[in-house]
């Protein structure tokens, strides 16, 4: 039975159906008011007539967008009060210390050179709780902002066809020490950290998106409790180093491009304890780490139901892949050009496909395991027989690389420790923190 509901996650994610089940948003706790809002065109007057500090209570209806607040207020109101806009960023907010709480936001301008969106944060100390955020180009953008905190939210986007053609739903732009949490986000571009470091990013949902987070020379931040479904990629780190990718969910990332981790010449990464199931590559890695002085690690991950559990853009070192389960996979790893994995250090993980003994009964194979397909070696020397791929003259050519040596294909991965059992995970999705 414990087996059984080890295996839950996996076969909810196999079988097509949601990895979990969303639950009921409860209703928005409002402070105690100052002023009262009656809907209609005099929201921006009462935010310019409140006194600094002062919290202003929207009630249900629809009000006139293009706010600004550039002064500690709190602006608060039920979901079905509803702030629209159809042109620029329908709430802009500067200064420090503003709190926008539990209202709608719907509509804003269609100008990607401009960011039109439906919030945009400048400034410090500022808070968007509970807020929902439909029908507007950009969803949240956070530019040049320390210490704010965006949490709760519901995000909703355009989910045009073209991907490139959606805003972001959430953007920090040259943003620090910040927290990003307990977000749902859907069908929109991306979830991007730019040029911003030292931010938390944990129990966020994103999906029917392109990237579920993209990191682009940001370090030092950290992506926990988090789940990734359904987008072309689970998070991407870019440029970037000290990032953490713990304890989450990146399924379903599929498509020619689906990946479900990914770097480009990133260091100083931690991979540990993610479930990546069903993604069509599990782990992407280009030139990382590319300083000679940063290392990077994977430990602890399940990686099943992948075409490619890791792949390598080419060969790289100073990486360490311990204690992972590779199962259910087409290919443990891919190298592109004639490059090999050997560089890299794997120890002590799990391969399905492992045909070794334990004399010695110390729960590790007695002999290493190597991965060696003559049919991964050629896709990653000519990446175009990757059209070929899972066909039967693919198949025919690893069975030639196993009965003539003369066609033997070399070594890939040497696991000198590798499990006989799958290590118990410390984190499985079901078990995870939902709220």
């Amino acid at each position: 039975m414990r087996a059984l509901l080890h295996l839950l996650p996996v076969v909810a994610v196999a079988c097509g159906g949601a990895a979990t089940t969303p639950t009921p948003r409860p209703a928005v706790v409002l402070a105690p008011a100052d002023v009262v809002v009656a809907p209609g065109p005099s929201l921006q007057q009462a935010i310019d007539a409140a006194a600094a500090g002062a919290t202003l209570t929207l009630t249900p209806g629809r009000y006139p967008g293009n706010l600004r607040l550039s002064k500690p207020l709190c602006l608060q109101g039920p979901a079905d009060a509803v702030v629209c806009g159809d042109e620029g960023s329908t709430v802009r907010v500067e200064g420090r210390g503003v709190v926008l709480r539990g209202f709608t936001v719907a509509g804003s301008g269609h100008r990607f050179d401009l960011m039109d969106g439906g919030i945009h944060l400048q400034g410090e100390g500022h808070v968007v709780e509970r807020v929902t955020v439909r029908d507007t180009l950009f969803g949240i953008l956070a530019e040049q902002c320390r210490d704010v905190r965006i949490v709760g939210n519901l995000v909703l986007g355009s989910g045009l066809p073209a991907l490139g053609l959606r805003g972001d739903g959430i953007r920090l732009w040259e943003t620090t020490d910040s927290l990003v949490a307990d977000n749902d986000v859907r069908d929109v571009r991306d979830l991007v950290v730019w040029y911003s470091s030292r931010n938390r990013l944990q129990h966020n949902r994103v999906r029917g998106s392109r990237y579920g987070t993209h990191f682009m020379y940001s370090h030092d931040c950290v992506v926990e409790h988090s789940r990734y479904v359904d987008n072309e990629v689970g998070v991407f780190v870019m440029y970037s180093h000290g990032v953490q990718v713990r304890r989450s969910l990146l399924a379903r990332a599929a498509g020619v491009a689906g990946i479900g981790i990914g770097l480009k010449e990133s260091g100083d990464i931690v991979v540990e304890d993610n479930w990546l199931l069903a993604d069509t590559t599990g782990i992407y890695l280009d030139h990382s780490p590319m300083d000679p002085n940063h290392h990077n690690r994977y430990a602890r991950n399940v990686v099943r139901f992948a075409e490619t559990a890791v792949s390598l853009h080419a060969g790289i070192e100073r990486s360490q892949f311990v204690d992972n389960e590779f199962r259910d996979n087409g290919a443990v790893i891919k190298v592109g050009g004639q490059a090999d994995a050997l560089g890299c250090t794997f120890a002590g993980n799990y391969y399905d496909s492992y045909r070794g003994y334990d004399l010695d009964g110390d729960g590790r194979g007695d002999v290493p395991f190597e991965f060696r397909r003559l049919s991964t070696q050629l896709e990653g020397r000519f990446p175009e027989l990757a059209l070929l791929h899972g066909a039967p003259a693919m198949s025919m050519v690893d069975l030639v690389g196993e009965v003539m040596p003369l066609f033997a294909p070399r070594r890939l991965l040497v696991d000198a420790s590798p499990r006989l059992r799958a290590p118990a995970m410390a984190w499985i999705p079901e078990a995870a923190d939902e709220r």
